[in-house]
C-alpha cells in the first residue's frame, strides 16, 4: 500500500459496530495494520444480540478461512420439512454468535474500537463522538436498515429463544425451515439450530407484509412448538428478535442518490444482503474483501470509497433482479396462508440449484428449472406479479 501519514486524523471511522462494519474494521487489520482505524459503537458490546448464518457454498475458501474464528457453531448438512415431504440437504451451515464477534474483534482491534458511543453531527469526513469531534479521510455508516421509498420490501421478521431443555433434544442437524407448522402472518416457519444436547435455538418465523410483531404471541407459539417436539424447557438463556427486509423491487440508482453526499454506508444500509432470504453475512464478508484489497491510500478518500461501494451495492442490485421477481411471486401471486407452498415446490429442486441460489449465483438453467413445471400459485397472479413495478 503507497502509505503517506501526513495528519494525525483517522484513515477509516465506522460508524456502528455491527456485521458489515465490525468485518471490514477486521479485515483491514489483517490486510493493513498500519491502518488508523475506529470502529464505533453506541452499545456496551460490538455485533448486538444476533445469530448470524451462512451456508457452505456461500464464501469462497480464502472467505471461509479468514472468518473462521467467528464461527461457533458448524454442521455438515441440513434440514427442512414441510406438510407434502421432508429433505436433508448435504450442504454445510455455520453460525456466528454476537458474543464471539464481540470476544474475536475486540481482542483484535483493541483500542480501535470505541464502545458507549455517542455520534453527532456526522459529515462525510468528520463527526462527534460523546461530544469530541473527530476528522478521517472517511467515514462509514453501519447503522442497519434504513428504510427507503425508492426500495419496496416485504419483510422476514422473527423472535428466538435459546431454550435449554430438562433432557436432550434428539436433533442432530439444523431444521432451517419447519413449515409443518399452522400458517400465520404471511409464510410462516420455525427455524432449529441445535448448539449441544440440551441447548437449541428456536425462531419462530414469518415472511410478511408490514414488520409488525407480537412478541407475547410469539413466545407463546414457540412454547407450543417446543411440546409439541416433546422438549420440557428447563429455561430461556437468551432472546433475540430480528426484521429484515425482502427485496421486492426498486430504482438503486435513486436509492444511492438519496444518501447524504459523500458519505458511504455498508450492510443493510447499503442494501447489501441476500433478495430472498435476508441473509447479510456473505454481503458483509465480500464487502470486507473488497475493501480490505485497496493498496492505494487516496482510495479511501471519502468520495472514491463511497464511488466503490455504491458500485458494489448497485452490482448485487442487478445481479439478484431474478429473486426479487420470485419474491414479488411469493409475496404477491399466493394467499398469505399459502405461500408455503412456493418453498415446498422450491426444496424438490437439485441440491446444487438450492445451494446456487442461497449463494446468490443462480445460472440461467437454474432460473429456467425453477419455474418450469406446474407452478405452485394461481398463474395469472403469478404472471401479474412478475409483471409488478
Amino acid at each position: 500500500m503507497r502509505w503517506r501519514r501526513c495528519s494525525p486524523m483517522h484513515d477509516l471511522l465506522l460508524i456502528g459496530g455491527g456485521l458489515a462494519n465490525g468485518l471490514i474494521a477486521w479485515r483491514l487489520k489483517m490486510r493493513h495494520p498500519e491502518m488508523r482505524i475506529l470502529l464505533v459503537e453506541k452499545d456496551g458490546a460490538l455485533g448486538g444480540n444476533h445469530t448470524w448464518s451462512f451456508y457452505g457454498d456461500d464464501l469462497t475458501p480464502e472467505q471461509q478461512a479468514w472468518i473462521a474464528p467467528l464461527v461457533t457453531h458448524a454442521w455438515p448438512a441440513y434440514e427442512v420439512r414441510f406438510p407434502r415431504h421432508a429433505r436433508r440437504l448435504e450442504c454445510a451451515y455455520h453460525s456466528i454468535s454476537s458474543e464471539r464477534f464481540h470476544q474475536v474483534l475486540q481482542d483484535t482491534l483493541g483500542a480501535d474500537v470505541l464502545l458507549d458511543a455517542r455520534v453527532t453531527d456526522i459529515a462525510a469526513r468528520s463527526l462527534r463522538i460523546n461530544g469530541r469531534r473527530y476528522e478521517a479521510r472517511a467515514l462509514i455508516d453501519g447503522r442497519g436498515h434504513a428504510p427507503s421509498p425508492h426500495l419496496r420490501v416485504g419483510y422476514q421478521k422473527f423472535l428466538g429463544q435459546e431454550l435449554v431443555l430438562a433432557e436432550p433434544h434428539g436433533q442432530a442437524l439444523p431444521i432451517i425451515m419447519d413449515a409443518t407448522v399452522p400458517q400465520h402472518d404471511g409464510y410462516r416457519f420455525v427455524y432449529t439450530l441445535p448448539f449441544d444436547a440440551k441447548r437449541i435455538l428456536v425462531e419462530d418465523t414469518y415472511y410478511s407484509d408490514g414488520p409488525e410483531q407480537d412478541p407475547a404471541h410469539l413466545r407463546e407459539r414457540i412454547a407450543a412448538y417446543a411440546r409439541e417436539r416433546g422438549w420440557k424447557i428447563d429455561h430461556v438463556a437468551r432472546e433475540e428478535v430480528g426484521v429484515l427486509p425482502i427485496a421486492l423491487s426498486g430504482d438503486i440508482e435513486r436509492f444511492w442518490e438519496s444518501k447524504p453526499a459523500g458519505l458511504p454506508c455498508s450492510g443493510l444500509r447499503a442494501a447489501l444482503f441476500h433478495a430472498t432470504t435476508g441473509y447479510s453475512l456473505p454481503h458483509a464478508v465480500r464487502l470486507a474483501d473488497e475493501i480490505a484489497a485497496i493498496e492505494d491510500i487516496d482510495e479511501f478518500a471519502s468520495a472514491a470509497l463511497c464511488a466503490r461501494i455504491r458500485a458494489h451495492s448497485t452490482r448485487q442490485w442487478h445481479s439478484q433482479a431474478y429473486m426479487r421477481m420470485l419474491n414479488r411471486m411469493l409475496f404477491h401471486a399466493a394467499a398469505p396462508d399459502e405461500r408455503y407452498r412456493v418453498l415446498q415446490r422450491f426444496y424438490t429442486l437439485p441440491a446444487g440449484l438450492i445451494a446456487r441460489f442461497y449463494a446468490a449465483r443462480p445460472t440461467f438453467l437454474d432460473q429456467l428449472r425453477i419455474l418450469s413445471g406446474k407452478p405452485p400459485v394461481p398463474v395469472l397472479a403469478a404472471i401479474k406479479a412478475i409483471r409488478s413495478p
